[in-house]
């Protein structure tokens, strides 16, 4: 699924380029982003236990810290002791389900017990409106697990409601507490949730069954099956050469902040003042999307000027005709906004994914394409 059809690319001349790369040197304007929640939809028209990869553990995890993904690991492992008719629990049907519910603990700290600080709070749920809940449930736990006596809101990483933590939490890390705070014990109760009395998740009606039952909402259930899709089909763990090289540096730069006009030949660096909207770069040591490409192109040997649109003239371009699929790892991948300038770059890591340094007040991290919006093609370098 791509973005609005780009406008044809307003040409610069040289000259006025090389003037307007001080106040561009970023190249990454803060355009809004796109719901994941309706760019995910296509995945899943997939019909299939194959269509979707089901039985196949060799996707990617570029995304998730490597704690989570222990966690999901372990409780995929662990189901058999819990529901042991339950067939089809692998560590990318959690995954997709945490992807959606929290971006895998994203911006918080993971301690080597699992313990997840600070604590991962939803909305209050009082029927207000806040958030999209329109409904209000009454407190359940006295505050224990959700810091509130007032009502309810969902916790931790897979964010259960006190009242269902309450018959499926399980001790996942075996410390004689079930935390739903802690990344073992809440992929455990994940695990046991979508599972219920032995379902076989092997079945996409099953596993679709099972995701509603999460959240009884169909874009919902689209939208995770198209996370477990590709976390089970992802690229780039059979990368090499100048590929892998830019990739791997790229995705070993996940968490850095995102630093308007940051990012050098040598790695993060401050940035600049200011965005279109007043954001500085000047205090945060990290990467703009040029600034990140340039940097991965670099350890291959490839310079790279520090402006997205500038960017788009190397490399052979491959039209947003074509589609998202024409796009292979260690591509550039480019947004053009209404005029059809280049605004925005990332590293595509094939599936549909690239690695994405946003906007201010995010960190460098691995993105759906459709993230962004006016999708414009890519280039290849490699």
């Amino acid at each position: 699924m791509t973005g609005p059809a780009p406008a044809p690319r307003r040409r610069l001349k040289r000259w006025l380029l090389a003037a307007l790369l001080p106040l561009l040197a970023a190249g990454c304007s803060a355009l809004p982003l796109m719901s994941t929640m309706n760019a995910l939809t296509a995945v899943a028209a997939a019909g299939s236990a194959s269509a979707l990869g089901i039985g196949d553990e060799s996707g990617s995890a570029a995304d998730i810290p490597p704690r989570m993904l222990t966690a999901y690991k372990k409780a995929a492992t662990g189901i058999t002791g819990q529901v042991p008719r339950c067939k089809g629990m692998t560590w990318p049907v959690l995954a997709g389900i945490a992807k959606v519910e929290s971006n895998h603990a994203a911006g918080r700290s993971i301690s080597a017990a699992g313990d997840i600080r600070p604590k991962i709070y939803g909305v209050l749920l009082n029927g207000s409106g806040s958030g999209g809940n329109t409904t209000s449930f009454p407190d359940t736990d006295g505050g224990k697990w959700d810091g509130t006596a007032s009502g309810e809101r969902a916790v931790g990483p897979f964010q259960f409601l006190p009242s269902t933590w309450e018959s499926t939490g399980r001790d996942g890390n075996s410390d004689g507490v079930r935390d739903p705070h802690n990344a073992d014990d809440a992929a455990l109760g994940a695990a046991v949730y979508l599972c219920g009395h032995g379902r076989n998740l092997t079945d996409v009606a099953q596993l679709r069954s099972a995701i509603l039952q999460y959240n009884h909402s169909g874009t919902y259930a689209d939208t995770v099956l198209g996370w477990i899709s590709r976390y089970r089909s992802g690229a780039p763990g059979n990368l090499s050469g100048s590929v892998a090289t830019v990739v791997n540096a790229a995705l070993a730069e996940r968490g850095a902040p995102y630093s308007w006009g940051g990012g050098t030949t040598r790695g993060r660096s401050f940035g600049i003042c200011c965005t279109p909207s007043g954001k500085s770069g000047v205090s945060v040591f990290g990467f703009d999307c040029s600034g990140l490409t340039l940097y991965a192109f670099a350890k291959a040997g490839i310079r790279l000027p520090h402006n997205a649109d500038a960017q788009a003239a190397f490399g052979r371009r491959i039209p947003a005709s074509l589609g998202q699929d024409a796009l292979k790892a260690g591509d550039l991948v480019f947004f053009a906004d209404g005029s059809g300038v280049i605004y925005h770059v990332g590293i595509a890591l094939g599936s549909g994914t690239m690695v994405n340094a946003p906007r201010p007040g995010t960190v460098v991290r691995v993105d759906p394409i459709d993230a962004m919006s006016g999708y414009a093609g890519g280039a290849r370098l490699l």
